[in-house]
């Protein structure tokens, strides 16, 4: 066959065939026992027509050099995912299968399955609506209950990026260790128990001080002030080996805590000293005569600095983390906030309407301090030392005795008075409550951190010393477990 009688036959044939050794048959199948093998046989043919039988005859094919898949050109009602109109006559079966066939479409082809999987073949140049898309565009009403979806994690906008919500940490509501502290002063003012950084605890009972070691629950008497004296006030170096112990006659005495042996005796204040705070070098020490003293063991003078400032007895005294500012509160319901260049307060914070003793300071934000007011007040406030500002502030309910933020995670906790003698731990910024622990039967006044910042004890005027695992420890932050290092019980301190 020549190259011009090709190309008016519109075939483009190999040489040496012609257009009468080609004929395709199409044999439309309708016997299924027919083998598909059977289907297409080529043969001669006389006529040139029959070359249209190419094409089905009852579906016209649109060829193209690649392929672009169309939902609704897929036998989508073979496996029963299509819509089926029901038969006439039969009864609509109460709770079928409907409801479930329309979920499972829009988990396997999204919500918008419905809007094309009806539409008829060719009515849309491309078929699919995901093409070229990422993620398939959730919007539909909020009538509809299958768009967002149910069941995908990613279907929605609004839950790309959730976390799964985390079960709030268990804290265990009952002491794992109950200590008796006989002579356990019912005093709001005071300050008398204080937890080392050598695991050692130091109870002040009447005239006396005690040490409690944590590791082996041995008790040593550190000092006896007399029959006419009483301890007001202990507090730990940073370091963990001395002690200073504030007195009623108003004298700061600094204790060798492994020796039991009284290395200084500073005066300066005219009665009372019941609240000290160390700093890396210096102690301060506030009193009922409304003065802060700053003392410093390396020269010989009893105090080198005297802060006024309080109009009442100076009850609550807190170091910040880095030695910068000194916070006071006293029973003028005054906060003020020291710096170690000034004489006179940086900051009066005069919020509170009771007297301030419980202060504490973040360790995870510098300049965040959070204070406790007392009966009139109830109120714990978080302030900002660097521009002044208090940042929130939430009613407790009751009196707060003492505050502790904890090192371990961002949450501190909360010992109460009048009237309901709780302790209590919040979650910070969101102030949310973690836990609330009962048991004390008078006010819980005192309050101490273990030195890895997962126990806590409490002492309160039933003269009793409770010890709760509060935290998580910083390594690993899971549950607390309701077993401690000492096993539950009461033993006596002395």
């Amino acid at each position: 066959m020549d190259p011009q009688t090709r190309r008016k036959s519109g075939l483009n044939l190999p040489a040496g065939m012609n257009e009468t050794s080609l004929r395709l048959d199409s044999i439309v199948k309708q016997n299924p026992s027919v083998s598909s093998s059977s289907v297409f046989r080529v043969a001669s043919v006389s006529s040139p027509r029959m070359i249209s039988s190419l094409s089905s005859p009852s579906k016209t094919s649109v060829c193209s050099d690649r392929f672009i898949p169309c939902r609704s050109a897929s036998r989508l009602n073979t496996f029963g995912l299509l819509d089926k109109p029901a038969a006439a006559g039969s009864p609509v079966k109460e709770g079928g299968n409907e409801t479930y066939a329309r979920l499972l479409k829009c988990e396997l082809f999204g919500s918008d399955f419905g809007s094309f999987s009806s539409s008829p073949a060719g009515s849309s140049g491309l078929g699919s609506p995901n093409m070229l898309r990422f993620k398939t565009d959730h919007s539909g009403g909020p009538n509809s209950p299958y768009s967002p979806s149910i069941l995908r994690q990613d279907s929605g906008s609004s839950n790309e990026g959730s976390t799964p919500t985390k079960p709030p940490r268990k804290v265990p509501k009952t002491p794992h260790k109950v200590l008796d502290a006989p002579s356990l002063q019912d005093d709001f003012y005071l300050n008398v128990v204080d937890w080392s950084s050598q695991n050692v605890l130091a109870v002040g009972l009447g005239t006396c001080v005690y040490l409690w070691s944590a590791s082996n629950s041995k008790v040593t008497k550190l000092c006896d002030l007399g029959p006419n004296d009483s301890v007001c006030s202990v507090q730990w170096t940073r370091e963990g080996s001395y002690i200073s112990v504030g007195t009623h006659f108003g004298q700061v005495q600094v204790w060798d805590g492994t020796q039991c042996k009284r290395v200084r005796t500073m005066g300066g204040h005219q009665t009372r000293t019941g609240v000290l705070a160390w700093n890396s070098r210096t102690l301060a020490s506030g009193s009922r005569d409304r003065n802060i003293l700053q003392h410093d063991l390396r020269v010989p003078s009893d105090f080198v600095s005297k802060l006024v400032g309080h109009k009442s007895e100076v009850c609550g005294l807190k170091w910040s983390h880095d030695d910068r500012q000194l916070a006071s509160g006293g029973n003028d319901n005054q906060l003020l906030v020291w710096n170690q260049q000034s004489q006179q307060p940086i900051l009066k914070l005069t919020e509170h309407t009771a007297a301030v003793k419980a202060i504490t300071w973040s360790p995870h934000q510098s300049g965040l301090l959070a204070s406790g007011g007392g009966t009139a007040d109830r109120c714990i406030r978080f302030w900002n030392t660097t521009t002044g500002h208090q940042l929130n502030h939430i009613d407790t309910g009751s009196q707060v005795c003492n505050l502790a933020w904890s090192k371990n995670v961002n949450e501190l906790v909360s010992t109460h008075g009048y009237s309901q003698n709780q302790i209590m731990v919040w979650k910070y910024p969101s102030l949310s409550k973690v836990a609330t622990l009962t048991g004390h039967s008078l006010r819980v006044l005192y309050l101490a951190m273990s030195p890895d910042g997962q126990t806590i004890v409490t002492g309160a005027g039933d003269e009793t010393l409770r010890f709760w695992n509060v935290f998580p420890s910083m390594k690993t932050p899971a549950p607390v477990k309701d077993t401690g290092l000492w096993s539950l019980g009461r033993t006596h301190i002395r």
